[in-house]
């Protein structure tokens, strides 16, 4: 028979947990107007854990809009606070969303249609990217995404295909020198 431990959590903050996870918004949140399959806003309740004094629970965030990392941040605060604790906010990065419009993008497809001899796959995913900080600090910039073929990023089964490296490389050089002065 197993010894009782020396303190155990009260009933009443057990229940409050329970509901508070139960509550809180985890999975897709909302999808993309704007672009058919891709998922806008996000939460991954993703850690639970104690210090042995209080309980915590990590979550990610992710929204390619400001207003809906804000309207999902706010329901994940109301859970919180419904549980008689608080919600604390911190290590985010801002949404950045795709332009399919963009004439840097338009420029990239025309390049890679002539040194390829065929249209590229155009794709958004819904991660975080660099293009959110950069584009939080320069609102005007024009920008994409782009970059060789990786599988399972951010494990430790991350690869990428050397292949793609290069062709990555002389894409990005051949737009880089196309690129009109102004």
């Amino acid at each position: 028979m197993a010894a009782l431990p020396a303190a155990v959590i009260d009933v009443a903050v057990t229940y409050r947990f329970f509901e508070a996870v139960e509550a809180c918004p985890n999975g897709v949140h909302r999808m993309s107007a704007g672009m058919a399959g891709l998922v806008e806003t996000s939460n991954n309740l993703a850690r639970v854990y104690s210090d042995g004094c209080a309980i915590s629970v990590e979550c990610l965030l992710r929204s390619a809009s400001e207003e809906g990392m804000q309207e999902l941040a706010d329901a994940v605060a109301g859970v919180a606070e419904r549980v008689g604790t608080t919600a604390v906010f911190e290590h985010g990065y801002p949404g950045w969303r795709p332009n399919p419009d963009s004439p840097i993008l338009k420029c990239m497809v025309e390049v890679y249609r002539s040194r390829f001899g065929k249209t590229p796959e155009i794709r958004a995913v819904h991660a975080g990217l660099e293009c959110g900080i950069i584009g939080a600090a320069y609102p005007q910039l024009d920008m994409i995404s782009f970059g060789p073929t990786i599988r399972h990023p951010h494990s430790p089964d991350e690869k990428v295909e050397i292949a793609s490296v290069l062709k990555f490389w002389e894409f990005l050089v051949a737009t880089l020198e196309g690129i009109p002065e102004q």
